[in-house]
């Protein structure tokens, strides 16, 4: 069954960075080549960290100098908000970036799933107050139902920054809807719901339905181009949605609009199934 169409593939090859537009990319285990290949580690905080601790990163840019390949993570070129730009591979990169963020910061490229240092979550970070910050949540809101994720997966994260291996937040892809953008826009008209804000692998354009279309997807695979997509649950969302990205501004309204009315998912997390490519304009079909 046809449920859409790839309107856009999204890469990022720094976490928390802004990622570049592709029009097609290779899907493997680790989700689209290269994305998130890069992280920053906090040296104060001795831990790897994004935008929930470092919301500034949000307004750098990342972009490869190459295309990233299976086993190969090419180095990236970060553009600043002051308009300077470097690469990651420079020796002066962490230096500026550090100077940018005022915080001792390091550049990595993704490591081996062996290196549990380099993942662990630093040494004073208590794991509660942690999840009650990242998510964003204000007096009278719960902390998100999270029963729904693997039971193995959450105790990796309650000890670990990321999937070991990865520098992603639970699930390599991410997947939302223009259904679901319009949706939320219709129940928050001061609020702009753009793609950008939830930082997706693939915005599917989903034509006439409204609604959070992708929900219903959870538990079914989706033939995209030549690769297979098994989409797993909706996508928990956190105070990054917040955050000014582009021309987006901050914008705190639109995490208290997801929690309200949309059970406080965004997209659909996903893994890969098979292996493959997928282009802007293929077809989304339920198998």
């Amino acid at each position: 069954m046809r449920i859409g169409t790839v309107k856009a593939i999204w890469r990022y090859p720094v976490k928390s960075m802004a990622g570049e537009l592709i029009t097609r990319g290779v899907f493997g285990e680790l989700g689209l080549a290269g994305d998130r290949g890069w992280a920053c580690r906090d040296e104060e905080a001795g831990e790897i960290r994004g935008a929930k601790r470092l919301p500034q990163l949000m307004q750098c840019q990342a972009r490869y100098v190459e295309e990233p390949r299976a086993g190969f993570i090419p180095a990236a070129e970060m553009s600043l908000p002051s308009g300077e730009r470097v690469l990651t591979s420079d020796p002066s990169a962490a230096d500026r970036i550090s100077k940018f963020l005022g915080r001792t910061l390091t550049l990595w490229p993704r490591q081996p799933k062996s290196r549990l240092d380099h993942y662990r979550r630093g040494p004073q970070v208590k794991i509660e107050e942690e999840f009650r910050f990242a998510f964003g949540r204000v007096e009278g809101e719960s902390q998100p139902d999270l029963s729904n994720v693997p039971a193995p997966l959450l105790q990796e994260l309650l000890e670990y920054t990321s999937p070991l291996g990865t520098y992603f937040d639970a699930f390599p892809l991410t997947i939302v809807t223009t259904a679901m953008m319009e949706e939320l826009g219709r129940r928050n008209r001061t609020a702009r719901f753009e793609a950008a804000r939830f930082r997706p692998n693939l915005v599917i354009d989903t034509g006439d339905v409204t609604g959070f279309a992708e929900f219903d997807w959870c538990g079914r695979t989706a033939r995209i181009g030549t690769a297979a997509i098994d989409i797993v649950i909706p996508s928990v969302r956190c105070s990054m949605t917040t955050h000014a990205t582009g021309d987006l501004p901050r914008d705190t309204s639109v995490l208290r609009t997801i929690v309200r009315e949309s059970g406080q998912n965004c997209g659909v997390y996903c893994n890969v199934a098979a292996a493959g490519e997928i282009a802007v304009g293929d077809a989304v079909e339920l198998i």
